[in-house]
């Protein structure tokens, strides 16, 4: 027998028995479940194509840390969900509505699960498998539309809790036979779903709310089904979608995870920290060795490190690696060039570790907004040594000196990268310690005459740019890219 013929027969099973009035949870789903077309017809369902346009949002990487208006516009959508099976292939062109490092052209994305293998193809066809706990994230995904849900929820094997009434609303906490947690939403009146809710980890984030809303209902082959989704991470919209077509039934095309990704070995964390030590300059370390570094300098009776990028595991070991370095003085504080999720990834690290966080000013309900938040999830550095959040600010200038340093730090103004963006001077060395806004011998420099017009408006000297991404460079090679002569 079939699962989805299992699936149907335990369903009938459960409504001949089901002779004593339901608890008001599996009522819930009942009453959903006939909104949507029926048990019946839900159980029946093999696989549900769904094409559209929408926008994806820019998470944690806007120009303010609460800034909500960068989105890439999403064409050429189309979704394959095998519903019996739990696997799904999705297919999107995006562009950007804004400045991007990529530059403004459209980029095509090819996305999937299948069973615990969550999978990228690039376009060059090259698949490789994403860590563990994004593939969780596209499990749960799965569940985030009022057929697949609705479904899972009918599954005897399904666990269904706390009953209430919230507003105009219904809501039932579901456990899945796979173990996965839900929180679903019907209307009172209709009794369609008009949401779901599961929750994840995230770095900066903590424990957050994953929530995808539905509306714009329309019959598709004796079903009733959305054609209007949106999705908010946390209390940001992360995803819309205008659905312009959806098949029941069709052919959802090879959703078997290619190969390549399928034989990877498991990623079940962040990569192992690699951390370099190249001197720069007396008592100025450039700490590297993979994506994004960092700096370390060393003052009269202490030490400050320019950013604690990525994670716990990136941060704790550029941590230990300037301690490593000067074992006779404590490192104090830690300066992040900016808020962006990438380069605040390991603050919380950072703070566990006893260090004061410099920041630009307008970053700093960010940062007490994220040492603030549970990690219960996925307990993190701070959530397991609990330290208060020291903070110092940064509004156009802040000098850092004693008798054996000097370090200048100066908001970048007018970047299209972001506004809480900070790069750091160091006058008897000359050298520019910067994040983002330029990348020697990158490809593209679409920040970089803006960088130049803020260095020169300082009536900075630089003779070497030293960077959080990339190598460091001599400035003369920024002046090019900036005038578009690389």
């Amino acid at each position: 027998m079939t699962k989805t013929k299992t699936l149907l027969a335990s369903i009938v099973a459960v409504a001949i028995g089901g002779c004593a009035r339901p608890t008001p949870e599996r009522q819930i789903v009942d009453d959903a479940a006939a909104a949507l077309g029926g048990a019946d017809r839900i159980a029946a369902v093999r696989t549900l194509v769904i094409e559209g346009s929408g926008t994806n949002g820019n998470l944690g990487q806007d120009m303010t840390p609460d800034a909500t208006g960068q989105t890439f516009a999403v064409s050429n959508y189309r979704r394959a969900i095998d519903v019996a099976g739990a696997r799904v292939r999705i297919e999107q062109t995006r562009t950007p509505n804004f400045t991007y490092f990529q530059g403004p052209q459209p980029q095509k994305q090819v996305l999937g699960i299948d069973g615990d293998v969550g999978y990228n193809v690039a376009a060059n066809g090259n698949a490789t498998r994403v860590p563990n706990a994004a593939a969780r994230d596209r499990r749960a995904e799965v569940f985030h539309h009022p057929l697949t849900i609705v479904r899972a929820a009918l599954d005897p094997a399904a666990t269904l809790s706390n009953p209430r009434t919230a507003g105009s609303e219904s809501v039932v906490d579901v456990t899945t036979s796979g173990g996965l947690g839900f929180t679903l939403a019907i209307d009172n009146g209709t009794k369609l779903p008009t949401r779901v809710v599961s929750m994840t980890d995230n770095v900066n984030l903590g424990d957050v709310a994953i929530e995808t809303s539905f509306a714009d209902y329309q019959d598709v082959s004796g079903l009733k089904l959305p054609a209007r989704f949106t999705t908010n991470t946390d209390k940001t919209t992360t995803a819309t979608l205008q659905v312009s077509k959806q098949a029941v039934d069709a052919d959802a095309g090879d959703l078997a995870a290619p190969e390549a990704a399928r034989s990877a070995t498991p990623i079940t964390g962040p990569a192992p920290a690699n951390v370099t030590a190249e001197v720069v300059a007396k008592g100025v370390w450039w700490l590297a060795g993979q994506s994004h570094h960092s700096v370390l300098v060393e003052f009269s009776d202490h030490l400050t490190l320019i950013e604690a990028p990525q994670n716990d595991t990136r941060a704790l070991a550029v941590i230990a690696k300037a301690r490593e370095l000067v074992p006779g003085k404590p490192l104090t504080h830690v300066v992040n060039t900016h808020h962006h999720f990438d380069h605040s990834g390991g603050i919380r690290a950072a703070v566990s570790e006893g260090l004061a966080v410099i920041t630009q000013k307008a970053s700093a309900a960010f940062y007490q907004d994220a040492v603030a938040r549970a990690h219960t999830i996925a307990p993190d550095a701070l959530a397991k040594n609990p330290k208060p959040l020291k903070l110092e600010t940064v509004d156009e200038e802040l000098d850092l000196k004693d008798a054996s340093m000097t370090v200048t730090l100066y908001r970048i103004a007018g970047s299209g990268h972001g506004d809480t963006i900070l790069m750091a001077y160091f006058p008897r060395e000359r050298l520019l310690v910067e994040a983002d806004v330029y990348t020697p011998g990158g490809a593209i420099a679409p920040y970089a005459e803006n960088f130049l017009e803020n260095i020169k408006k300082r009536n900075l000297r630089v003779d070497k740019i030293v960077p959080i991404h990339g190598a460091i460079g001599p400035f003369a090679d920024l002046v090019k890219a900036a005038q578009g002569t690389k």
